[in-house]
């Protein structure tokens, strides 16, 4: 009697600290909307994204050498879409793509989308996520190690790089911004911000 006891409640301490340490799902909802969303307007933002983070982050892509002329298939695996990027310094490119017509590509990253974003904050180690089979690699994977070096070197918080797309109105929009982020963060559980600069002027 004492040893199923004992067992049952290994099980449940199992399944607790699991819990604790599972990465935030997108809410069924969020991705349902997405997928009916039409991709044009969702690749017009995440070119123009691309294009202010190679202005911004000059370094950032070109720091991947060789590297910049592959072809990366970000892919959040708990949305119904996925992000073709082209990483070269002088027109970065970021594209919306739906997963079944992604067409080609020379490496991929998958995971949950709290988990990629966490990944350019710094909120999660690459590794342990690779290890625990919450983020796959496939392909090219040395210029995957590349890219999240230059990513890791520019420390970026996406919430404030969000508020640069406004141009000239950029220190208005960046409270906008920061509190559609923590918004957004209260109910997917995806961090938008790097953690401890969220309010960083």
């Amino acid at each position: 009697m004492t040893t199923v006891k004992a067992r049952r409640r290994a099980v449940w301490f199992n399944r607790f600290m699991s819990s604790m340490n599972a990465i935030p799902q997108l809410p069924p909802m969020g991705a349902a909307a997405l997928r009916l969303a039409p991709l044009a307007p969702l690749s017009f933002v995440a070119a123009r994204f691309a294009r202010s983070l190679g202005r911004r982050h000059p370094a950032l892509f070109a720091r991947l050498g060789e590297e910049a002329d592959k072809i990366f298939l970000i892919d959040p695996t708990d949305l119904p879409l996925a992000f073709r990027l082209l990483p070269r310094p002088e027109a970065p490119r970021l594209e919306a793509v739906r997963r079944e017509a992604a067409g080609s590509w020379d490496a991929r990253v998958a995971g949950p989308l709290a988990a990629l974003i966490g990944l350019v904050h710094g909120a999660y180690d690459g590794d342990a996520l690779f290890f625990s089979r919450d983020l796959v690699i496939e392909g090219d994977t040395s210029a995957v190690l590349a890219l999240r070096n230059a990513i890791d070197n520019e420390e970026m918080d996406l919430a404030h790089e969000a508020a640069a797309l406004f141009g000239p109105f950029e220190s208005l929009a960046r409270r906008p911004a920061l509190e559609l982020a923590a918004f957004a963060a209260r109910w997917t559980g995806v961090a938008l911000t790097r953690p401890g600069q969220g309010t960083r002027e």
